[in-house]
């Protein structure tokens, strides 16, 4: 190996990664390398990391070797899968990062709705796989991230209302332990485990397989796009609010307030828009529910109709741009009342930039009826999730959106249910990380994945997470 500053600055796990760039089939990329710093790089450009190399597994069976190199050397390590995590946790400083992105093999078995992917892969390529069998797995609201990190915090998408999480419709998972074992995690195995990984994030293992259980999707979904300018941004939320509160579950939404593309052609200020699907072969039930919301409050401007499910799942596939410096936090609330609505306005209103956006994500249906208990994810109470998204480019905004960020995080935490979803909140290196990730989950869900933690992986090799401390 050849370090960018022609010293060795590990020489005592010298021997122990040379052995390991000799037992893996995939790519070593260190310091010098010319693709080093793509190899460091994940989707948040704010989380620049020096890990000291890159396994770029050309097979899953590479992670082995990987975690043996960790256990003998003990620096740490970060599992990156589609690296799109908010908290930039597929990149580590001074460490190993085992990069599984190119592993994006999904098959599926039509007759049983089973779908098992590999975990490296993105939504896309699960939809690219499920649309032809008129079939989908609940994975978020846009193709481009990856499905291993969605599903072990959650997996909030279009389909939640519909049939729940990400997480809900996994069936089992093939994990690789941190001491070299591998076991599968399923209502059947290992269900402690199983419980764990369904919210728990990466603190168990390295996850080499997901199989879910799909859903059946209609031919076509029926969607629409409200928008309003921002003199009718109050009252579009309190529209809102009144016409989500008893819709069918096949009646999805997102409220979102942004500024819009430029190929849109609507200018620099933001909008308001309120996205819903109707996911039903019944479209004209769905066009009666849609226009209830339209009558109600007539928009400025409109998109509207019949799409694939893949189509729709892209639609908004820039709301996520790759490398800009990004900070998320996030909300839930179980009343949607004046107070809340009032407070949702004002954060709004306050956005700080063409790359902040407000979101919030209708709740309830299939995703409210899993028990409280029944997997890790700590949330289920909530009728609306609210999120926070801050894109930027020059690294001296840094500290004006990180203070935006922390007032509007104040702001909500007075009025929200718990703490934050795991999946949609940044970790700021001013407070301990198992601290906040005690508030995420609460004392009783924190207390039990710590039991688990102690079973699995008791010498916390996977850290580089939303950490669980043993």
């Amino acid at each position: 190996m050849t370090w960018k500053t022609g010293e060795d600055p590990i020489p005592e796990s010298r021997a122990a990664l040379d052995r390991l760039r000799d037992r893996v089939a995939g790519e070593v990329v260190v310091p010098g390398h010319p693709d080093y710093d793509a190899a460091r790089a994940v989707w948040n450009g704010r989380e620049e990391r020096f890990p000291y190399l890159v396994v770029r597994a050309a097979t899953i069976d590479d992670a082995l070797p990987v975690l043996e190199a960790v256990r003998e050397t003990g620096l740490p390590l970060a599992v990156r899968g589609g690296g799109h995590s908010v908290a930039g946790l597929g990149t580590v400083d001074d460490g190993i990062v085992l990069d599984l992105g190119a592993l994006r093999e999904v098959a599926i078995d039509p007759a049983t709705h089973l779908v098992t992917a590999a975990p490296g892969a993105r939504v896309g390529d699960v939809d690219a796989a499920t649309a032809p069998h008129r079939l989908a797995v609940p994975l978020g609201t846009v193709p481009s991230p990856g499905i291993a990190g969605m599903t072990l915090g959650g997996g909030v998408g279009w389909l939640s209302r519909k049939a729940g999480l990400s997480l809900d419709r996994l069936e089992a998972a093939d994990v690789l332990l941190a001491d070299g074992r591998r076991v599968r995690a399923s209502e059947e195995e290992h269900r402690d485990l199983f419980w764990a990984l369904r919210g728990g994030g990466g603190n168990f293992g390295v996850v080499t397989a997901f199989t879910y259980r799909a859903v059946p999707t209609p031919e076509t979904v029926l969607g629409a796009s409200l928008y309003y300018r921002r003199a009718q941004w109050r009252r579009a939320l309190g529209a809102f609010e009144r016409w989500s509160r008893d819709l069918p579950d096949e009646l999805a939404a997102v409220v979102s307030i942004a500024s819009p593309p430029p190929e849109d052609g609507l200018g620099d200020d933001p909008w308001l828009a309120i996205h819903s699907v109707w996911i039903d072969e019944d479209h004209a039930r769905g066009e009666t529910l849609i226009g209830a919301l339209r009558r109600a409050l007539p928009p400025d401007r409109e998109l509207s109709g019949p799409v694939s499910w893949e189509a729709w799942q892209g639609a908004r596939s820039e709301a996520v741009p790759t490398g800009a410096r990004g900070l998320w936090r996030n909300a839930s609330f179980r009343r949607l009342d004046e107070e809340v609505l009032d407070a949702l306005a004002a954060v709004a209103e306050a956005l700080p930039g063409p790359g902040a956006s407000l979101e919030l994500h209708l709740l309830g249906g299939a995703f409210a009826r899993v028990p409280e208990g029944a997997t890790a994810f700590p949330h289920r109470g909530g009728r609306l999730m609210v999120s926070i998204h801050l894109a930027w480019q020059d690294p001296g905004e840094d500290a004006r959106f990180r203070a935006f960020a922390e007032r509007a995080a104040a702001e909500l935490a007075r009025l929200r249910e718990r703490g934050e979803y795991v999946n949609f909140r940044s970790i700021e290196r001013t407070r301990p990380v198992p601290e906040v990730t005690r508030e995420a989950y609460g004392a009783e869900t924190y207390r039990r994945l710590q039991r688990v933690k102690q079973v699995y992986d008791p010498g916390n090799m996977f850290r580089r997470t939303l950490n669980v401390a043993p």
